[in-house]
């Protein structure tokens, strides 16, 4: 469901981004108050773009604390498997960096 929210609020947000650029191309081209239409018109644009980016910000954090408190609960279970996993990936990357 989170990926589905997620991707729901990308193709939101690029919709918003395309609609707004649409309207910036056809205020170039106005004047009077066909112009002024078409800037309230990109601010409420930008404004919900703002929303949505807050939304997937909030999204992302849930994620990463989800992502935190799972490792961490992790690591206080399995204690030896994480120090033999973090000491194999410390080998591996010491193995490639002295290659250089």
């Amino acid at each position: 469901m989170a990926n589905n929210t997620e991707e729901t609020l990308i193709n939101d947000l690029q919709g918003v981004l395309t609609e707004t650029e649409g309207y910036l191309k056809d205020a170039a081209d106005q004047t009077g108050e066909k112009a002024q239409v078409l800037r309230e018109k990109v601010i409420a644009n930008l404004q919900t773009a703002k929303a949505k980016l807050l939304e997937t910000e909030k999204l992302v954090a849930e994620k990463t604390k989800y992502a935190a408190k799972v490792t961490d609960e992790y690591v206080h279970d399995h204690p030896w498997q994480s120090v033999g996993v973090g000491a194999a990936v410390g080998f591996l990357l010491g193995l490639l960096v002295s290659r250089r």
